[in-house]
């Protein structure tokens, strides 16, 4: 053996036998090594295995093609399935490539329509990178039809039309658009487009030559659908010549009702623009005191080339750059003095808008913070309207419960027929403390103890309530637990002696009860008044408000008188009208109608 081991040759196990050897070995020999040395003998022992192997080899393929050739036709069963499938999956590929895409460029979903109208707000080249790519708006086909862009080489005219004719495309295709939102873009049959240098020494082209070439295309299949971008029209041969042809080929394809958007830098074709109804001037900014373009697209205003401005800049002799500027016309100096006073009236006026923004911003701003302090105001004065009312809930609860108990214990007593001092006594307490617990008033600051009223309290005195700062008259003399009946406004409340301070200001003079003569006003000391106000008054004061007024309006000769009570509990209306019942100066008195302030006010007639 020349090894031990066993090989195949042809898929038949032989092993490898040294060639001078190979008769000692009987067998069949299926090989020989490169060198000669080794020969690949079958023995014969082995030949009947080989054989039988060979044969389930073949009957294990013939297996395996039948079992292929019955999944092949289950799998057809199913094969429009599959497809859909497929064709599914496809569509929904796109759809997440699309929105990857848009998601990458921070694109948006323009509004679509079919009348040729563009409107694009934040438009951005899609193939700039978003940290260093400028902004633009452009517009196109509602007011004007044809737009001719004009601004200094470098300055973004090119760039502007790639984007209009890139973006429309994108969105014919389904694609999200890298703009600000509520974009407009329409859907056009032909998108016609003439950019960049087509020269070619092969087919004997010149420049000019080349976007004539284009452009007759484009004025063969120029209609109604169709939107045409043309990047210097005109351009590569004598100027004249050129603007002339420039104006002749807008006017064609004007006559055919396409969109236009063309760059140029003739002076013949801002003037055409000037001139000429849907036509319309944009130019692109250029900072000539740093010469450096800002590409902001400006529609409405002509540009200006700036070449003498740039020459100089760049190191031009200023002598050749004042006899090139004498060179130039009057008419054309003329024009570009017009354009250039223009460009500075519209930065001041952008400045100014600018400025009257953030003005109004600001006072947005502050409106804002003011809204939102009063709706904070009206959330915490609905708070402390909901707990007072919870409150009162509570204090009406427990106060009915107490009046409750007391019923009990008059019933009781009632069937009794005899009370006792000490029963009544005990009644006379709880009647008290259930009077200060409904009272609506809470101490809530610890009451001077040093303060002593200087003298007894009246009927009718001014007094403070001191723990809430409130002004109050009073009603009833203080019992023998120091409790004072009062009233603040339209409320009347018992409050704690300790609790009021005897207003000096308010002490009444000390008048004889019949005096032996009065001062009465005459005509010229009195205002004549037709309105007066009583509201958040008492009732004491209201009257005697009025009563005042009466006699100021006999005494200025007005004949009728307008009283404001307000609706509230009807108190003041009442009062009022029953002090009038019985006034001898008032000769009839009602209640407003509409538009008067109807049951709020009374109007009054005098004698």
């Amino acid at each position: 053996m020349q090894d031990t081991i066993v090989t195949q040759r042809d898929g038949r196990y032989v092993v490898p036998v040294r060639a001078e050897c190979r008769n000692n070995v009987p067998g069949l020999v299926h090989d020989t090594s490169s060198s000669g040395q080794t020969v690949f003998i079958e023995p014969m022992g082995v030949v009947q295995a080989n054989n039988d192997i060979k044969l389930l080899k073949g009957k294990e393929e013939e297996e395996i093609e039948r079992i292929l050739f019955e999944l092949s036709a289950n799998a057809g069963d199913f094969a429009d399935a599959i497809i859909r499938s497929y064709q599914s999956l496809t569509r929904l590929n796109l759809i997440f490539a699309k929105a990857d895409l848009a998601y990458s460029m921070r694109a948006s979903m323009p509004k679509i329509n079919d009348r040729g109208e563009i409107n694009l707000k934040q438009a951005r080249h899609p193939l700039i990178p978003k940290d260093k790519v400028v902004p633009i708006d452009i517009h196109l086909g509602k007011d004007f039809d044809t737009l001719v862009i004009t601004g200094p080489n470098t300055g973004g005219k090119t760039v502007t039309l790639k984007t209009l004719g890139l973006l429309t495309l994108m969105a014919m295709c389904g694609l999200l658009v890298p703009c600000a939102d509520n974009s407009e873009l329409s859907v056009f049959r032909r998108v016609l487009v003439d950019i960049g240098d087509e020269q070619s020494i092969e087919q004997s082209l010149s420049t000019f030559s080349a976007h004539m070439t284009n452009i007759i295309q484009i004025i063969k299949l120029a209609n109604a659908g169709t939107l045409c971008l043309i990047d210097e029209l005109g351009a590569g041969t004598d100027p004249v010549e050129g603007a002339a042809l420039a104006i002749a080929i807008l006017e064609k394809l004007r006559e055919k009702h396409s969109k236009i958007a063309s760059t140029t830098h003739y002076a013949e074709l801002k003037e055409f623009a000037l001139r000429t109804e849907g036509v319309e001037n944009g130019s692109c900014e250029f900072d000539v005191a740093t010469l450096k373009p800002t590409y902001r697209l400006l529609i409405g205003v002509p540009g200006k080339s700036n070449a003498f401005a740039i020459s100089k800049r760049l190191g031009m002799d200023g002598a050749v750059v004042e006899r090139a500027q004498q060179l130039v016309s009057s008419e054309n100096r003329q024009f570009e003095d017009v354009v250039e006073k223009l460009e500075k009236q519209r930065q001041s006026l952008e400045k100014q808008v600018e400025n009257a923004n953030r003005l109004t911003a600001k006072a947005n701003t502050e409106k804002q913070k003011a809204e939102n302090e009063l709706k904070r105001a009206k959330a915490d004065a609905e708070r402390e309207v909901e707990r007072a009312r919870r409150e009162a809930q509570r204090i009406i609860s427990r106060t009915r419960a107490q009046a409750d108990a007391l019923v009990e214990e008059l019933e009781k007593a009632r069937k009794e027929k005899e009370m006792s001092a000490e029963t009544r006594s005990k009644l006379r307490r709880d009647i008290d403390k259930m009077e200060a617990y409904a009272d609506p008033v809470k101490l809530k600051n610890t009451p001077d103890e040093e303060y002593k009223l200087p003298r007894p309290l009246k009927v009718g005195d001014e007094v403070l309530i001191y723990d809430i700062d409130k002004n109050a008259t009073v009603l009833a003399p203080p019992n023998k637990d120091g409790i004072v009946l009062v009233q603040a406004g339209i409320i009347k409340t018992r409050v704690d002696i300790k609790n009021l301070r005897l207003l000096k200001s308010k002490l009444k003079p000390n008048v004889p009860k019949f005096a032996s003569m009065r001062n009465v006003p005459s005509r010229m000391d009195v205002r004549p008044e037709t309105e007066v106000d009583v509201r958040g008054q008492t009732a004491y004061e209201a009257v005697a408000i009025v009563d005042k007024a009466i006699d100021n309006a006999v005494l200025s000769g007005v004949s009728k008188l307008t009283i404001i009570h307000g609706k509230g509990t009807g108190v003041l209306r009442r009062e009022i009208n029953q002090h009038l019942r019985h006034h001898k100066a008032v000769k009839s008195q009602r209640l407003g109608t509409f538009g008067e302030g109807e049951d709020g006010v009374t109007i009054v007639e005098l004698k």
